[in-house]
């Protein structure tokens, strides 16, 4: 069974959804015989490269709240990936373009790294003190997911590099219809989105896996546990 996951680096919902969807696959009898393939999807792809900005004011202004307001969103989404076992900074992040790093995952998709290189980003975005829209920062976490420098160092070089992989992803999430991340497809039947708890997951591989309807799941807190385009519920 293939599960495909469309998320992005800039999303915090697809750093926990991540985590929460690998420990439901965790507790499925069958997680041996499920391939996981994860796909492009970008909150900001209007965004200039190079245009990054503080996080607090990109929500503040987004959404017309105060800077406090900002960081009490912040505080709900790192207490969400605390409970999850999950490094989360609420101060000092950066936003920014994320089209280069997708470029990259596609490259550690091909080289068989694509889930290493996933959560190194995910880490340094959202942990540590790194940002993932500086390109050195970039052949780092490539080099340290496995990848060669010198192949990282091309790829971010040529725009053209993978960009048609991620556009492809892009338009298939669009026919799916999903506007926000994270998603999940299930054998190309069923669907999940938001970062659900783990025990949904496990349900929903469990549904899938005997062929049963999958019920779209939603409402409640899970509503809000995913990321719109432009960065909405972030």
């Amino acid at each position: 069974m293939r599960v495909e996951i469309w998320s992005d680096i800039a999303c915090p919902w697809c750093y926990i959804g991540k985590a929460r969807f690998e420990q439901g696959l965790a507790a499925f009898a069958h997680r041996d015989e499920v391939e996981v393939v994860h796909r492009s999807f970008e909150l900001d792809p209007h965004r200039a490269k190079g245009d990054t900005g503080p996080v607090l004011q990109m929500l503040a202004q987004k959404y017309g709240r105060s800077l406090d307001e900002a960081r009490a969103m912040e505080a709900h989404v790192a207490d969400n990936a605390r409970s999850e076992g999950l490094g989360y900074r609420t101060e000092g992040r950066d936003h920014g373009n994320t089209f280069d790093i997708h470029r990259l995952l596609h490259l550690a998709k091909e080289r068989g790294r694509q889930s290493e290189l996933l959560d190194l980003a995910y880490r340094a975005n959202f942990a540590e003190e790194r940002s993932v829209f500086d390109d050195e920062t970039l052949v780092t976490l490539a080099v340290e997911a496995g990848l060669d420098e010198a192949e990282a160092r091309a790829v971010l070089a040529d725009p053209t590099a993978y960009a048609d992989a991620v556009r492809a992803d892009e338009r298939e999430a669009a026919e799916l219809g999903a506007n926000g991340v994270p998603f999940f497809v299930l054998d190309r039947r069923y669907g999940v989105s938001g970062g659900q708890p783990a025990e949904v997951f496990t349900q929903a591989l469990e549904q899938a896996w005997q062929g049963r309807v999958l019920q779209p799941v939603g409402g409640g807190d899970a509503a809000s546990a995913a990321c719109d385009v432009d960065g909405g519920n972030c």
